[in-house]
């Protein structure tokens, strides 16, 4: 069993609780996730099954977006609801104005310190093994960008909805923390669903106890992607015999091995897939300066 499934994942569950669960139905040894999403947090989370658990790199490297709702006036020590408070302060002076007028410095390139209470490792812990210890250590700041940052709703200072896209490793919680601070009352994240990550969007997610039951059922009931399909973002070219052969043997080839079944349409500058001569993924591939493409992953 190879492909992608996209889960609506339910609040309350870890993504490996998903994952463990999916697995358990499916009697597949290799299943993993292509981005996590917090416990509190629901919406798209990509399921990754034998073959297609080779993507998660891939899938990793695309934008995310989300709907986010932040309440003003407290704040937490994990950054959203399911931390404990930290701070209280008077958000009255929260208005719609003001939030609107706040949100452009948080669009664009902008710099993020990823909160204490996440999975990022310092000398091979994660940073919430120190928090759960009282053990002060803080994530260094990195660049990350906001594609888009927008008002949705405003329902008073303890209910702000907003709408955003953005780079892998943005951090939604240090987000809601860092515009609480910037209004003054300080905030915490208090809901989060994504509604996009990479390719998949929540049209095609479907609630984690549906592809329950799906797996447990006939194999035309189960809704999964197959990996061409998953990697449907990337240029595709086509290999010969010769150069499948090739490829698989993890040697480099020249362009002009593959050109043949590339149509008329350019060399790709980054990323592509190679199909075999039965359309089947063979690899992911690049094309170095050298003009020689050599592969990043290969697939049986």
């Amino acid at each position: 069993m190879n492909g992608v499934l996209v889960v609506d994942k339910p609040g309350g569950m870890t993504s490996f609780d998903v994952v463990r669960r999916i697995k358990q139905a499916a009697g597949v040894r290799r299943v993993g996730h292509g981005g996590t999403l917090d416990p509190m947090a629901t919406g798209v989370l990509p399921v990754c099954l034998g073959e297609a658990t080779k993507l998660a790199a891939f899938l990793l490297d695309g934008d995310k977006a989300y709907e986010a709702t932040v309440a003003f006036g407290v704040e937490t020590d994990t950054y959203d609801a399911d931390g404990a408070e930290t701070r209280r302060a008077d958000a009255a002076g929260v208005t719609e104005a003001r939030v609107q007028e706040a949100l452009a410095a948080f669009r664009g390139s902008i710099r993020q310190r990823p909160p204490a209470f996440s999975a990022l490792k310092r000398d091979g812990r994660p940073l919430y093994d120190y928090a759960r210890r009282g053990e002060a250590v803080e994530a260094p700041e990195r660049t990350v960008i906001v594609h888009e940052l927008t008002l949705l709703r405003f329902a008073g200072p303890a209910s702000v909805s907003l709408a955003v896209r953005c780079s892998k490793g943005t951090y939604i919680r240090s987000l809601a923390f860092d515009l609480g601070r910037s209004l003054g009352p300080g905030a915490h994240l208090r809901a989060l669903r994504r509604t996009c990550s990479g390719p998949f969007a929540l049209a095609v997610a479907r609630p984690l106890a549906d592809l329950i039951e799906a797996l447990r059922g006939p194999a035309g009931a189960l809704p999964l992607i197959p990996l061409t399909d998953a990697l449907g973002h990337l240029p595709r070219v086509r290999a010969g015999a010769e150069a499948t052969l090739a490829l698989r043997q993890g040697k480099a080839v020249g362009w002009a091995a593959l050109q043949t079944e590339a149509v008329s349409a350019p060399a790709p500058t980054g990323r592509f897939m190679v199909l075999g001569p039965a359309g089947d993924l063979l690899a992911v591939a690049q094309r170095h300066p050298d003009g020689l493409v050599r592969t990043l992953r290969v697939f049986n």
